[in-house]
Order: C-alpha cells, then sequence, then structure tokens
C-alpha cells in the first residue's frame, strides 16, 4: 500500500506538467489582451510596450511557461495583471475556503441522502418509494444549476427570508462557521441536487445487482436477519461502484461551483475565475486552474484509498 501512495504521488508530477502546459497554451491562445485596458488616448505606446516587456509578454511561448513553471515549483503563482497586483497564491487563498466549503458540502450531502435513499429503493423495488425516489431522480439530473439555484434564491430568500441571498458572511457582526454555513445551505443544495440524483440511481442500481447474488442468498439461508444481510453483506459490496461515481464527480462538483458561485455571489475560486476571463488576467487564471486540476487529482487519489477500506479483498500490490 505504501508503494501505491508514492507511486501514485509521482504520477501527479507528469499530470500537472502536461495540464499545465496545455491550460498555458489554451489561455494564451484564446482572443483578447491583458494590457487593453492601458490602449486609451493618455496613454503612450511606449508605455504599453514597456509593461508588456515587464510583464514578459512579448517573450515566445515557450519560454513564458518555463519561467511559470519555475516559479510554480518555487511556490510563486505570480502576481495579478490587474491594477491590484496582488499576489496571485494570496488571492486564491482568501477563496479557496469558500469554494470548499461548497464542494465539500455537496459531496457530503450527495453521500448522506443518496446512499441510505439508493438502499431503500432497491430493498423495496416497485413500491411507492422506489417510484417517489425514481421520479425525483429524474427531476434532479434534468433540471439545471442555476435554474434550481435560482428557484431556492425566489422561494427561500425573497418569498420566505430564511437564509441569505448570497455572500460568504455578515457585513457587520461575527462571522464563524455557524454563519458561513448558514449563508452556504442554498448554494450547497443548489451544487448537490444532480449529485445527489445521480448517486441514488447508482446505489439502487448496483444494490439490485449484488442483492440477487448466490452468497447473499447462503446468508439468508443460514437464517442472519435482513438487516445484517443488507448492511453488512450487500452494502460493502454495491457501494464499490458508487465510490468510483464520487471519485468522477469531483471535477464535475468544481465546474459546477463556477456556476453555482455566480447565482449566489459566492467569494469563491469559481467567481474569480469568471472575473478573471473577463479581465484576462492570464496568471490568476492559470494559478486558479492548476490548483482545480491538484484538487480534482486529490479527490480521485482518496476515492481509491477509499476502494481498500470498503472491500479489504482489494490489495494495490
Amino acid at each position: 500500500m505504501t508503494q501505491y501512495i508514492i507511486r501514485r504521488l509521482l504520477q501527479a508530477i507528469p499530470v500537472v506538467l502536461i495540464v499545465s502546459f496545455l491550460i498555458f497554451v489554451l489561455i494564451n491562445m484564446a482572443p483578447g489582451d491583458p494590457l487593453a485596458k492601458l490602449q486609451s488616448p493618455g496613454i503612450s505606446k511606449e508605455d504599453i510596450q514597456h509593461r508588456y516587456e515587464e510583464l514578459g509578454l512579448d517573450d515566445p511561448l515557450l519560454v513564458r511557461y518555463g519561467r511559470w513553471l519555475g516559479n510554480f515549483v518555487q511556490g510563486d503563482l505570480g502576481y495579478s495583471m490587474d491594477s491590484s497586483n496582488k499576489p496571485v497564491a494570496e488571492m486564491i487563498g482568501e477563496r479557496i475556503v469558500p469554494t470548499l466549503y461548497l464542494t465539500v458540502g455537496s459531496l457530503l450531502l450527495s453521500i448522506v441522502i443518496a446512499i441510505p435513499v439508493g438502499i431503500i429503493s432497491a430493498t423495496r423495488q416497485y413500491s411507492i418509494f422506489d417510484y417517489v425516489a425514481t421520479i425525483g431522480a429524474f427531476v434532479g439530473v434534468s433540471v439545471p444549476n442555476f435554474f434550481f439555484g435560482l428557484l431556492l434564491l425566489f422561494v427561500f430568500s425573497l418569498k420566505f427570508p430564511i437564509f441569505p441571498s448570497g455572500g460568504f458572511g455578515n457585513a457587520v457582526g461575527v462571522n464563524n462557521v455557524w454563519t458561513h454555513l448558514h449563508h452556504a445551505i442554498l448554494p450547497i443544495l443548489t451544487l448537490g441536487l444532480a449529485r445527489v440524483a445521480s448517486m441514488t440511481r447508482y446505489m439502487r442500481s448496483s444494490m439490485l445487482e449484488v442483492i440477487k447474488e448466490d452468497y447473499i442468498r447462503t446468508a439468508r439461508a443460514k437464517g442472519l436477519s435482513e438487516r445484517m444481510v443488507i448492511y453488512k453483506h450487500a452494502f460493502r459490496n454495491a457501494l464499490i461502484p458508487v465510490v468510483t461515481l464520487i471519485g468522477l464527480s469531483i471535477p464535475m462538483i468544481f465546474s459546477g461551483a463556477v456556476i453555482t458561485e455566480q447565482v449566489f455571489s459566492w467569494p469563491g475560486m469559481g467567481k474569480l475565475l469568471i472575473s478573471s476571463v473577463f479581465k484576462r488576467n492570464y496568471t490568476v487564471m492559470m494559478g486558479i486552474d492548476v490548483i482545480m486540476c491538484i484538487l480534482v487529482y486529490a479527490g480521485n487519489f482518496a476515492a481509491d484509498i477509499v476502494y481498500v477500506i470498503v472491500d479489504p479483498r482489494i490489495r494495490y500490490d
């Protein structure tokens, strides 16, 4: 197991290198100019050219990528190209915690709701509960995140002002974990809707397949209680495909967070990324995309480790 962990960590190096290079090329190929806002009658062409040289934008693409990579290895993501000139690492550090609130919260929500609902739907196949869960799952998969978010805002922020309409904390007063969670409930529900729906269907399908196996019939024939058969013998085997789904859904959670953060004015990395795209702020875009790449790889790596916990028969030797 230790060798497997070391090997996976070493594999992360070429993955990050390849992804970062592709992102760097695509960002620099995109139309637009990060210094377009400086092109006004009050600023001479010589001043603009001097700024280009300061930022290294007139250097060849490979030279600029090599310079960025050298700084990245040292933990330096560069400086923002806008007027603030703040370090990119500092800007991301301010935004990563709100984003993790959404991504981790929506993932936990989907696990807590989808797994029990999927198990009950499978063990009570064709019951009223199963039909309701199936219809709810189809609706959850079909409804776009942004529409569901706007609907939640209309009901729970306008008609019934139970939850705040946006932001990460109160403008005045004490901002603690509970305050942040109160603001995060609607975005988490929005982001977790599709995950709950798809995971419920996977859990139901996997459980239906497992409970028809011979060893389940043998366990029942030995006189074990139905609870013991379902939750000790069937559940762990049915959970393996769901763990795979969780690992594969992590990239979709981060991509969904970009839209959700816009809807709820959530001060996370997604909102910062959208703002950077409009401003052609290359350094910030590059830093956010690479950090998301690392987080996605870490999530999939964690899913592989969970395999061993769920099914002891799996060995990475």
